[in-house]
């Protein structure tokens, strides 16, 4: 039996075996040169499909962030958007300190963990 799916264009299921494979890609446009997450199969506005992976530095600065408090005896967690050092923005969170002392323009890099069996993209303090 053939997977239905065989041969298209799946960019979310790409960047997930990218992070399995401890791995952290991109797309990014070829003509426009702009980096583009979360992964889609055009760019969005010109709607240009020529894309390709490229490996993003890891490097980012916090934009936004928010502290999420969840029952004892788990610990609360914060929800982040980072802006990549590429452009794009993305939803993540920062391990390795206290949610709460997690700030805005907070310098940050990227750590490939798994959770849950799954792999997952999450930042540290630089």
């Amino acid at each position: 039996m053939s997977d239905k799916y065989e041969g298209m264009v799946r960019p979310e299921k790409d960047y997930f075996k990218f992070l399995a494979d401890g791995k952290f890609m991109i797309l990014r446009a070829k003509a426009s040169g702009q980096y583009i997450f979360h992964p889609r199969v055009a760019e969005p506005v010109t709607g240009d499909t020529d894309l390709e992976w490229v490996e993003a530095s890891g490097q980012g600065t916090v934009y936004s962030t928010t502290v999420t408090h969840v029952r004892p005896p788990k610990e609360p967690y914060n929800v982040a958007l980072i802006d990549l050092a590429e452009g794009p923005r993305m939803m993540s969170r920062v391990d390795g300190i206290p949610a709460g002392d997690v700030k805005i323009g907070m310098k940050v890099t990227a750590k490939i963990i798994t959770e849950n069996e799954q792999p997952l993209l999450v930042f540290e303090p630089s």
